[in-house]
Parts: structure tokens; sequence; C-alpha cells
């Protein structure tokens, strides 16, 4: 289970990558944070920013039920 959640369902890129941005700012490595999107553009952009920023992409999980979309886990490194 992941330490933050960050509630991107309805934005459209770059916007679920800005709002995973904000919420890691000044969090200490290790700490994990899952974002919710409904944008299909995440699947691509989180690991990307991961590897940028010399974070772990931990898993990319699709939602399906109330709503539609993607459950990605990231560890701060």
């Amino acid at each position: 289970m992941s330490d933050t959640l960050v509630d991107a369902r309805g934005l459209r890129c770059p916007l679920p990558v800005i709002r995973l941005a904000e919420a890691a700012r000044g969090l200490p490595a290790g700490t994990e944070l899952t974002v919710l999107s409904t944008d299909p553009a995440v699947k691509l952009d989180v690991p990307a920013w991961c590897r940028m920023r010399g974070h772990e992409h931990v898993t990319t999980r699709e939602h399906t039920g109330d709503w539609t979309g993607w459950a990605i886990t990231v560890r701060l490194g």
C-alpha cells in the first residue's frame, strides 16, 4: 500500500505527472505514491518521470469498476 494517493482522474497529460511531482516534493526517499489517472498517456509518462528523477516505478495496475483507468505506484529514490 502506498503512503500517498494522488487523484488525477479526469486530468489530461501533463497534469497527472505534474500533480505527482507536486505531491512528491519534499517527501523522503522510500516513500511510495500512487497516482490514479484516466489518461492513457500516464502509462508511459509516469515511468519516464521516474527514470528522469531517479525514482522507482513499482507497479501499473488497470482499474475498472466505478471508474476506468490506471493506478501507478512509484517509490521515491
